[in-house]
């Protein structure tokens, strides 16, 4: 799943940055690493890309910008912003991402959403520990060295100028993220909700702390091991993970907040409330840790709503009610199961029988006839297993269900059809908007002017000004919009839109794996029975 990050930074050094992209760092200490030879070491399998630099090497051109502008002269000025879209390392073997292709996505996600700034694009093809996921480095320059259109994250005049700062606010991420998440979308990426928070929110201080503290444990543990003393602990944990596993200690059996709290409190936690949020004061702090920077699972409307289940879970045990019957997770229970979100596509279960005859007719030799035989035969016993669990009773009930879920597949593609086309419409809308709000001060210009010769020199001085107005104006009447709409209130609406895309695209992906699931046993089925397809069906179900 593709996240998103971002690093401010006061650094002077503009080559620092370009250094830490193409050479190898320690991920601890930061510092580059070097072979034996103290030379450092350069990254391989990268590709990085300047933007808006011209011919100059990224460093200089940022410097000079700088002396140009007179910015970033302080030592508290923030020089640099630093950006990082990672991908999932399942889209390199299941969706054919490559380092080129990322690549591309970065640059064009830096020219789309950072125009107007210097910047470095670079895409590494490894993230740490070797996990795979390719990732991609923006790094922009602070400063802007030309007027740029302005964009819906941006909330000020100065946001659009020439010789003023770029800023990461709170909309700016969202705006973002979402966007992320269309890429991934549009690229059909594995992606997961970035705007709802996480149930554990791991910073990237908690994150280096863990990392820092597993290796000095880790060394720990070698020594002793060295003397022949067993380790007494194996797994480092930050004090925010002690504290989550404590309050989800006391969450699991407490039926009400009184009976929560003092659980807690009997692990020397103390739980506050104020203004509707919770925080936690371990004994150790004299700063309390807000339920915000644990995750989503320690705010107060989740740690109410699981005291509420265990108070009915409580109640409905004390009735004791009738032994309820299990019974085996079926093909029809999982097409009727509507899940609000999925991290990923399931892969089927049954995999499709091998036309033995047809392959040997292509040439196949002995060889593959042995492995496809007994491919068969185990496909063919998967297939029986799954059709009997699922409780069909004949071939024409699994026909009957491959239908109801393919309605239900184009159902779901209508509804996220629908919902992409009012989408583009809001952010089309969204566009002229900005455009138009960006005129008013040309506009009120021209009121201004007493005579017509002055109107007119005005216009001339403005006309770039006027053509972007007039056009948008021309929108707004082919649309029949007469009253425009307010500019936050149209991007609160574009970010609903795009977690209900969300919401169905998920539930998208789910309904077509089971569609798959369903034709891959009917067509195993078709040849244990050997049945002839229905000619114009085969393929028609797998569109």
């Amino acid at each position: 799943m593709a996240t998103f990050k971002h690093i401010s930074s006061k650094n002077a050094d503009y080559g620092a940055a370009e250094q830490y992209l193409t050479f190898e760092h320690d991920e601890f200490t930061m510092k580059p690493t070097l072979d034996k030879n103290g030379q450092i070491v350069p990254r391989t399998g990268y590709l990085i890309s300047s933007l808006n630099c011209g011919d100059e090497d990224f460093a200089i051109a940022c410097m000079r910008s700088n002396l140009k502008y007179g910015k970033n002269q302080k030592r508290e000025d923030v020089k640099s912003h630093h950006y990082i879209i990672s991908f999932d390392p399942r889209d390199t073997q299941d969706n054919g991402l490559t380092v080129d292709r990322a690549q591309q996505l970065g640059e064009q996600f830096c020219k789309e959403h950072f125009p107007g700034h210097q910047a470095l694009v670079c895409t590494h093809p490894d993230g740490h520990n070797h996990s795979g996921n390719i990732h991609v480095h923006i790094v922009i320059n602070s400063l802007r060295i030309e007027e740029v259109p302005l964009l819906p994250y941006m909330e000020r005049p100065a946001d659009t100028r020439e010789g003023c700062k770029h800023r990461c606010t709170d909309a700016a991420m969202e705006y973002f993220k979402a966007e992320v998440m269309e890429m991934c979308h549009r690229e059909n990426l594995y992606q997961i909700d970035l705007l709802n928070g996480s149930k554990n929110r791991i910073t990237e201080r908690e994150y280096w702390a863990k990392r820092k503290g597993q290796a000095a444990l880790d060394k720990e543990n070698a020594s002793q091991a060295a003397t022949g003393e067993p380790p007494k602990q194996t797994k480092f944990e930050t004090d925010k993970e002690k504290l989550r596993r404590t309050i989800r200690a006391a969450l699991s059996s407490a039926v009400s907040f009184e009976d929560f709290s003092g659980k807690l409190l009997q692990q020397g936690v103390t739980v506050k409330e104020s203004r509707g949020r919770l925080s936690y004061l371990t004994p150790d702090r004299t700063k309390p840790i807000t339920a915000r920077r644990l995750g989503d699972d320690f705010d107060r409307a989740a740690v109410l709503e699981t005291l509420t289940q265990n108070a009915q879970n409580a109640a409905r045990a004390a009735e004791k009610p009738l032994p309820r019957q299990e019974y085996p997770r079926s093909i029809k229970d999982h097409l009727q199961r509507n899940k609000a979100a999925i991290n990923a596509p399931k892969q089927d279960s049954v995999q499709r029988m091998v036309d033995i005859a047809a392959k040997k007719a292509e040439g196949k030799g002995k060889g593959y006839e042995k492995w496809a035989t007994l491919h068969n035969l185990k496909q063919m016993a998967a297939t029986v297993s799954v059709y009997e669990e699922s409780g069909f009773s004949s071939p024409e009930e699994l026909e009957a269900a491959l239908a109801a879920a393919n309605a239900g597949l184009h159902e779901t593609t209508g509804k996220l059809k629908a919902v992409e086309s009012t989408l583009r419409e809001k952010k089309d809308l969204q566009k002229q908007l900005l455009a138009y709000i960006k005129t008013k001060s040309a506009r009120d210009g021209l009121k201004a002017q007493k005579t017509e010769k002055a109107r007119k020199s005005y216009r001339e001085q403005h006309e770039s000004e006027f053509i972007i107005s007039e056009s948008a104006a021309r929108y707004f009447k082919a649309q029949g919009i007469s009253k425009l709409p307010a500019s936050k209130a149209l991007q609160t609406e574009i970010e609903q839109l795009t977690k209900e895309k969300n919401a169905l695209y998920n539930e998208y992906r789910e309904k077509k794996a089971s569609v798959r699931e369903l034709q891959t046993v009917k067509s195993n089925l078709d040849k244990i029975l050997r049945r002839e397809p229905e000619r114009g069906k085969g393929r028609e179900n797998e569109r």
